[in-house]
């Protein structure tokens, strides 16, 4: 509770609070959240590091703040890739997402004109980014559930999620594709 208490002494935002140690490390965070650095940690324990710090939060508002702040913290999203073909369909907001396969890791950055669906790209991007395709698909967004998240947004919201999940999966079975090519005779 001191950290808590200096850092809002100081005008701390409620996502540097939780980088300075109340579940989340800042090093890894920030090579997690679509840098191009490989994540230091299993996807089990990205997740489990999210839900650990909405359980921290509480309630909903202090969540949401939390997720703004996230979406805040991906790296730039350049203009040029704001492009139909990288758009995704099926979210109520604009969403794009971008991957690139580098060795034999799939690496994601999105981007979305809302605070709060830019807040849950980041969360995806912590777990998913810099992983090997056949990890992705092996490890569903159990931390969704786990923090209630689809319960607590609009049925729009929830669609575009299932929407970003989607992709996210789809491009980690083509990179599997890929790469069983580069195998074969």
């Amino acid at each position: 509770m001191f950290v808590v208490t200096l850092g809002i002494r100081a005008g701390m935002t409620l996502f540097q609070l939780l980088m300075i140690g109340v579940g989340n490390r800042s090093s890894k965070q920030e090579k997690t959240v679509g840098k191009d650095a490989a994540p230091e940690e299993s996807i089990v324990q990205a997740q489990q590091a999210i839900v650990e710090s909405f359980q921290f939060l509480g309630n909903w508002m202090a969540r949401y703040e939390y997720l703004i702040d996230l979406g805040r913290s991906l790296p730039d999203f350049p203009d040029e890739w704001r492009t139909e073909m990288n758009r995704l369909h099926g979210c109520q907001a604009q969403v794009w997402m971008v991957s690139e396969l580098r060795d034999h890791k799939l690496f994601f950055q999105a981007r979305s004109d809302s605070a709060i669906v830019t807040g849950l790209l980041a969360l995806l991007m912590q777990v998913y980014s810099g992983r090997m395709p056949q990890e992705i698909l092996s490890y569903p967004p159990d931390f969704l559930r786990a923090i209630e998240l689809e319960q607590h947004l609009s049925p729009n919201r929830a669609n575009g999620l299932f929407h970003m999940m989607e992709r996210i999966r789809l491009t980690a079975k083509d990179a599997l594709d890929v790469e069983a090519e580069k195998v074969k005779p």
